[in-house]
């Protein structure tokens, strides 16, 4: 049910965005609530604690993010509070913010390797994947796994590419495997 509500709020503002062609700054305003959310215990605290009136905490995110953020955007969160949702805003704000980055065709890549890149190589796989998917840009995420042994495993979305040794010889033992028992 959670996940219902988080759509619904997220696909609202995101259209409301689109409509006002204020993409860019309720983006950005997403952005500002998130970070105070995450560094500020406190506000996670106000807004889940049981003897908090509803108005208390509403008053309490006018006063809060009302001069920082727009009234569209401090509406949602006031409505979200008076609805009982305010455990979802979290979840909202970070799909609306997906929204727009598929909106703008921005894609957020995750890319393991055994081994750093060189920038060299990380520009061969930036410009693979763009000339590869409908993309016309990225945000890339390098990691190290030394247990890969060699290659790479790419995730765009729920879309995964794996070309990594460790994957290779384990489909290789599964196989032989098989060979075995027959």
């Amino acid at each position: 049910m959670a996940k219902l509500a988080a759509t619904k709020y997220s696909e609202a503002i995101f259209e409301l965005a689109v409509q006002e062609g204020r993409v860019d700054e309720f983006y950005n305003e997403a952005g500002v609530i998130l970070k105070e959310c995450s560094e500020n215990d406190e506000i996670s605290k106000l807004l889940n604690h049981p003897k908090v009136s509803k108005e208390d905490k509403e008053h309490f995110i006018e006063d809060t993010f009302g001069r920082v953020i727009s009234k569209e955007m401090t509406g949602l969160l006031v409505l979200m509070i008076a609805k009982d949702r305010h455990k979802d805003i979290v979840e909202t704000l970070n799909m609306f913010m997906a929204k727009v980055l598929e909106y703008k065709k921005i894609g957020t890549a995750y890319v393991k390797t055994a081994v750093p890149l060189s920038e060299e190589q990380k520009e061969k796989v930036l410009k693979r994947l763009l000339a590869t998917t409908d993309y016309k840009e990225f945000r890339m995420n390098y990691s190290v796994e030394p247990e890969l042994l060699g290659g790479m495993i790419i995730r765009i979305n729920d879309r995964v590419v794996d070309s990594s040794i460790k994957t290779k010889l384990d489909k290789l033992a599964g196989d032989l495997k098989k060979i075995q028992l027959s």
